[in-house]
C-alpha cells in the first residue's frame, strides 16, 4: 500500500472547529478542493453571506474566508455529495456532554459522531480516509470502524484517523498558522501507517515535519482530554491560591509571576479569574472522569472531579463576594455585567463564568444590565433562559437588561463586575461611568484587567480577584 494523495477533502459540521480548521486548509492547500458540510441550512447561509457575517467570530477568519471562499473552499448542506466526492473526510459534529442516560452530566454525547458515520457507510461507494476531529472519549474509533465496516459497500473500505483539534478561542487563526504541534493517530497496521501519511501530506504544506507528531489511535485520543485537563487544572490551581491570596492580603499576579519563572512550571495558564469556561475544558475533564470510572480508577476520578469543583466554587465565591460587599444584601440592587462570552476575542458562551454570576444576581433579586461587544442578544436570553429553567423569559427579563454599550450598560448602577477581559473595558471613561452610578460605587474585576489604583483615585470601591485588603 501507498499514501493517498488527497485531492477532495469533505468536512461534516461547520462548527467552531470544523469552519476555521478546513478554512485554513483550504487557504494553505489550493490545490485541494475544501467542501465544509453541514444540515444548518442558517449556518451555512453565514459561511456563504456576501457581506462576510460568518457564524463564528475568530479573528482573522474573515480574511481566511475571503481568500479561499469560491476557489477551492466551499459551503453546502448536501452532505451526501461532499461525502461522494471526498478522498478525506472530517468528522467535525458537536459532542456535548449528556444531560440523561447513562452517564449524563459527565459523559460526552456521541450521538451526532455515529450518526455522521454511519451516514458516510451509507453513501460511500469508494475508498475514504475518516478523521476524527471531534473531541471525543478514547477508543470511540473503534467504535467509528465497527460502524463503518458493517455498513460499508463492495470496494469501499475505511481507515480511522484521530486527529484533535488544539485551538484556542480568540487566537484559533494563528494557532492554526503556527500550530505548537499537529497529531494524527492512526491504527498501527500498514493501512494506518499509509492514511497516516496522506493526512500529514496534507499538513506538510504549511506546518514544518518536526511539528506533525504520528502515534497510535488510542493516545491521539486521549492526548486532547489530557491536554485540557491539564491546562484546566493549572486554572483552577491558581483560582485556588487566589482565594488564599485575598484571606492573606497577598497578590495573586505577583505570586503568579514568582511561579512563572520557574523553568519548570512557565508563566502560562497562571491568571487568576472568575473561573474558566469554553465548550472544551469542563466537557473533557468530565469525560476523563466518566472514562476513569468506567475504568474503576475511583480515586483518578475523583482527583479530576476536583479540578471542576474548584472552578464552580470560584464562580460561586466571587458572586457572594459581590453580595457581602454591597452591605450583605444586593436586592432591587442594579449590577453591571461588562462581557458575556467565556473570554475576549470570541463570541462563544459555552460555560461563561457570566452565566452563572447573573444566574446569582437573580436569584438575590437583583436588577442586571448585560454588555458585550460580540455576543448576540438571542444567545444570551437561550443561555438565561437555561440557567434558569423554571422562571419564564419573560419574567427574566423584567429583571436583565442587554445593553449596547458599556457606557449605557453602567448608568444609575451599584456595581461593576468586569467578567470578559475585553480590552475596551480598559478604555473606558471611568471617570464619567463613575459620575453615572449612584454612590458608592463599586467595581469588582474578575479577571485583573482594569488600573485598581487609579479607579480608586476617581473614587470607586475596587475588588479585584487574587488581591487581599491588607497591606
Amino acid at each position: 500500500m501507498t499514501a493517498v494523495k488527497v485531492k477532495k477533502i469533505c468536512c461534516i459540521g461547520a462548527g467552531y472547529v470544523g469552519g476555521p480548521t478546513c478554512a485554513v486548509i483550504a487557504l494553505k492547500c489550493p490545490h485541494i478542493q475544501v467542501t465544509i458540510v453541514d444540515l444548518n441550512q442558517t449556518r451555512v447561509d453565514a459561511w456563504n453571506s456576501l457581506d462576510y457575517k460568518l457564524p463564528i467570530y475568530e479573528p482573522g477568519l474573515e480574511d481566511v474566508v475571503r481568500q479561499a471562499r469560491g476557489r477551492n473552499l466551499f459551503f453546502s448542506t448536501d452532505v451526501d455529495k461532499g461525502i461522494l466526492e471526498a478522498d478525506l473526510i472530517f468528522v467535525s459534529v458537536n459532542t456535548p456532554t449528556k444531560k440523561t442516560g447513562v452517564g449524563a452530566g459527565f459523559a460526552a454525547d456521541l450521538n451526532y459522531v455515529e450518526l455522521a458515520t454511519r451516514r458516510i457507510a451509507a453513501v460511500a461507494t469508494s475508498s475514504k480516509i475518516v478523521v476524527e476531529k471531534s473531541t471525543v472519549p478514547c477508543r470511540t474509533a473503534e467504535s467509528m470502524r465497527t460502524i463503518l465496516e458493517a455498513n460499508s459497500k463492495p470496494n469501499a473500505r475505511f481507515d480511522i484517523l484521530s486527529n484533535p483539534e488544539f485551538l484556542a478561542e480568540g487566537t484559533a487563526i494563528d494557532d492554526l498558522f503556527r500550530p505548537d504541534r499537529v497529531l494524527i493517530g492512526s491504527l498501527q497496521t500498514p493501512e494506518g501507517v499509509d492514511a497516516c501519511a496522506s493526512l500529514a501530506e496534507v499538513y506538510a504544506n504549511w506546518v514544518p515535519r518536526e511539528r506533525i507528531l504520528t502515534v497510535g489511535l488510542w493516545s491521539s485520543e486521549l492526548s486532547k482530554l489530557a491536554a485540557n485537563a491539564m491546562l484546566a487544572q493549572r486554572i483552577s490551581s491558581i483560582n485556588a491560591l487566589s482565594a488564599i491570596c485575598e484571606a492573606t492580603g497577598a497578590n495573586i499576579d505577583e505570586v503568579a509571576h514568582a511561579i512563572g519563572y520557574d523553568s519548570r512550571v512557565g508563566p502560562k495558564f497562571l491568571k487568576a479569574s472568575v473561573g474558566f469556561g469554553g465548550s472544551c475544558f469542563q466537557k473533557d475533564i468530565l469525560n476523563l472522569v466518566y472514562l476513569s470510572e468506567s475504568l474503576h480508577l475511583s480515586e483518578i476520578a475523583a482527583y479530576w472531579r476536583q479540578v471542576v469543583e474548584m472552578n464552580e466554587y470560584q464562580k460561586r465565591r466571587f458572586a457572594k463576594k459581590v453580595v457581602d460587599t454591597l452591605f450583605n444584601t444586593i436586592t432591587n440592587k442594579r449590577i453591571t455585567v461588562l462581557g458575556f462570552a467565556f473570554k475576549a476575542d470570541t463570541g462563544d458562551t459555552r460555560e461563561s463564568a457570566s452565566i452563572s454570576l447573573v444566574r446569582d444576581f437573580l436569584s438575590e433579586k437583583a436588577f442586571v444590565n448585560i454588555y458585550d461587544p460580540k455576543v448576540e442578544e438571542a444567545q444570551i436570553w437561550q443561555d438565561l433562559s437555561e440557567a434558569v429553567p423554571g422562571t419564564p423569559l419573560e419574567i427574566i427579563k423584567k429583571s436583565v437588561t442587554i445593553c449596547n454599550d458599556a457606557l449605557s450598560a453602567c448608568t444609575n448602577a451599584e456595581a461593576i463586575v468586569v467578567a470578559t477581559e475585553w480590552k475596551e473595558f480598559r478604555d473606558i471613561d471611568w471617570q464619567v461611568v463613575y459620575d453615572s452610578m449612584n454612590k458608592p460605587a463599586f467595581v469588582f474585576d474578575g479577571r485583573m484587567l482594569l488600573d485598581a489604583q487609579k479607579l480608586k483615585e476617581i473614587g470607586f470601591n475596587v475588588t479585584v480577584v487574587g488581591r487581599g485588603g491588607r497591606p
